[in-house]
C-alpha cells in the first residue's frame, strides 16, 4: 500500500517519539525499521523503502521542513528567475545516499522475504512544491510559470526529469527490485498542459529508470484520461490507477498495452467493517480482471485507519483467486 510505513501502525508512532521525520528519512537504520514494520505487522507482499518525494529538491538546495499537521514546506519557494539559478545539479550516489544506505540495509535485512521498493516523485510534482512551497489547491505560483516563461518551466522540468531518473537508477543500483513515479499534482493540470508539462519528464525519468532493468511503476492520480497516454510515452511496466477511475474501464481502455495494472480501491474504505473491506476488495480484483494486476489503494493510506481494517485489506486480497 502506498504510505504503507506510516502514522496508522503504532510501531511508526513509536519511532517517531524519538526522532522527527526527517531525522527518520536521513538516517538509514531508522529508515530501515519502519520500512519493515508493515512486512511484519501485515504480511505485505513488498516492502517500500521509507522516504520521501521531497528529497530530491532538498538535495538541490531547497531548505525543507516537515511539520506535523502542517505537511512539507520549502522556506525559500522558487519565485523569480534568481531563484531557480539556485538549484544545483546532484550526483544521487553523493547527496541522496542516505536513501541508497537504507535500500541495501532493508534488501539485507529482508533477506529475500518480499521484493523492496523505492520511488521518487515526478518532475511536474516536484515543480509544483518547489514553487508553491507546500500543497496548493490552484497551484497558480507553479501555473504561472508555466504560462509567463515555459522556457524556464521546460528547462527546469527537464533537469528535474533527468535527476529523477538518475535517482532511480541508483535504487535499482543499491538494491530496489522495482521503482514508482508519483505524480501526485497531475490532476492540477489541464489535458494540454499535462501532455506539454508533465508527460514528457515524467517519461524522461521512467525510461531513464528503466535502462537499470527494474521494473517501473508510474502514478499520476487525477488524470485518468491519460491512461494510454501513460502507458505509451513513459515506456513504463505497470500504470497505477486511482479510486476515481473504473478499474473495468481501465483494464478494457489498456488492454491492448502490455502493462500491468496497479489500483485503485478508495483508502477511505479502510474505514467500513472489515467485512465490508473484504467485499469492497473482492469487488475490486474482479473488475480489473485477476491477472497483471497489482492490488493496491487508489491513493495513500490514511493516518486514522485501524491496523485491523488494513490488515483485512491485505487478507483479502491473499485469499482471493480467479474464478
Amino acid at each position: 500500500m502506498m504510505r504503507q510505513a506510516g502514522r496508522y501502525l503504532p510501531e511508526y508512532r513509536a519511532v517517531r517519539t524519538r526522532a522527527d521525520f526527517l531525522t527518520m528519512v536521513r538516517t538509514p537504520e531508522l529508515a530501515v525499521e519502519v520500512t519493515l514494520q508493515p512486512v511484519d505487522r501485515l504480511k505485505v507482499d513488498a516492502a517500500i523503502i521509507f522516504s520521501d518525494i521531497l528529497v530530491v529538491p532538498q538535495a538541490m538546495g531547497m531548505r525543507l521542513s516537515v511539520e506535523d499537521g502542517v505537511g512539507p514546506r520549502f522556506h525559500q519557494p522558487l519565485r523569480s528567475p534568481a531563484d531557480f539559478e539556485r538549484l544545483r545539479e546532484i550526483q544521487p550516489e553523493d547527496s541522496l545516499s542516505y536513501v541508497l544506505d537504507a535500500i541495501g540495509i532493508a534488501r539485507r535485512e529482508l533477506n529475500g522475504r518480499v521484493p523492496l521498493i523505492g520511488f521518487a516523485g515526478a518532475p511536474w510534482t516536484l515543480l509544483s512544491y518547489m514553487i508553491e512551497g507546500s500543497g496548493s489547491k490552484s497551484f497558480s505560483y507553479a501555473k504561472r510559470l508555466l504560462v509567463q516563461d515555459p522556457a524556464l518551466a521546460h528547462r527546469v522540468l527537464g533537469l528535474l526529469g533527468r535527476t529523477v531518473g538518475e535517482f532511480l537508477v541508483a535504487q535499482v543500483k543499491a538494491g530496489a527490485q522495482a521503482v514508482q513515479l508519483f505524480d501526485s499534482w497531475a490532476g492540477s493540470l489541464a489535458p494540454s498542459d499535462y501532455t506539454q508539462f508533465a508527460l514528457p519528464y515524467m517519461s524522461q525519468a521512467a525510461r531513464l529508470a528503466r535502462s537499470a532493468g527494474a521494473p517501473v511503476i508510474v502514478f499520476a492520480p487525477g488524470a485518468g484520461w491519460a491512461l494510454e497516454l501513460l502507458a505509451r510515452e513513459s515506456g513504463a511496466d505497470v500504470v497505477g490507477i486511482d479510486w476515481q477511475t473504473e478499474a473495468a474501464d481501465a483494464r478494457r481502455r489498456l488492454q491492448a498495452s502490455a502493462v500491468a495494472l496497479q489500483g485503485n480501491l478508495d483508502p477511505c474504505w479502510l474505514y467500513a467493517e472489515p467485512s465490508l473491506i473484504r467485499e469492497r476488495t473482492r469487488r475490486m480484483l474482479e473488475a480489473f480482471g485477476g491477472t497483471g494486476h497489482i492490488a493496491n489503494l487508489g491513493h495513500g493510506i490514511l493516518p486514522d485507519v485501524p491496523v485491523d481494517h488494513a490488515r483485512a485489506f491485505v487478507d483479502a486480497v491473499r485469499e482471493w483467486r480467479c474464478p
